[in-house]
């Protein structure tokens, strides 16, 4: 079962500080729902153990995370892969891309996900619904993360 969803943030913080925080392995750590572990392997990959609700099926995630087509401080890709087990699997990414504003940056996404086991059995629009929670709720807290930090003066 294949998704795709895109969304747009805007972030009170200067570009440098937005890309900065994308590339953050603790930073993402905080912000990625669900999120257990997170650690750097090298510039472009991190390891990844987050646990995941989708209706009734709650599953422990084992997988990377892949940094590519790096345009700093622009747009990158972000993608990640993760076995749940019995469950079954789960990969995503999306293309983030950022904006200078007026008052800060514009954070653009266009996401995608595809999921297999147990989980594509759950339904369309349950799925669907989940990933779009899931993909608001990284972007939202990265946005409120990046503002708060711009606003104490880190």
């Amino acid at each position: 079962m294949a998704l795709e969803m895109s969304g747009s943030y805007d972030i009170p913080a200067p570009r440098e500080q937005v890309w900065a925080a994308l590339n953050d392995p603790d930073v993402l750590k905080r912000i990625i729902p669900g999120c257990e572990m997170l650690e750097r392997v090298s510039d472009s990959e991190l390891k990844a153990l987050v646990v995941a609700k989708v209706g009734p099926v709650k599953a422990k995630f084992k997988g990377t995370v892949t940094l590519s087509d790096m345009i700093p401080p622009e747009s990158y890709r972000i993608d990640g892969e993760g076995e749940g087990g019995i469950a079954g699997f789960a990969k995503g990414g999306a293309t983030v891309r950022l904006t200078e504003t007026e008052t800060g940056t514009k954070l653009d996404y266009t996401a995608d996900a595809q999921i297999g086991g147990k989980l594509a059995q759950l339904g369309q629009r349950l799925v669907a619904g989940t990933a779009k929670k899931f993909a608001d709720e990284f972007f939202r807290s990265f946005a409120e993360a990046v503002g708060e930090g711009t606003a104490a003066g880190v």
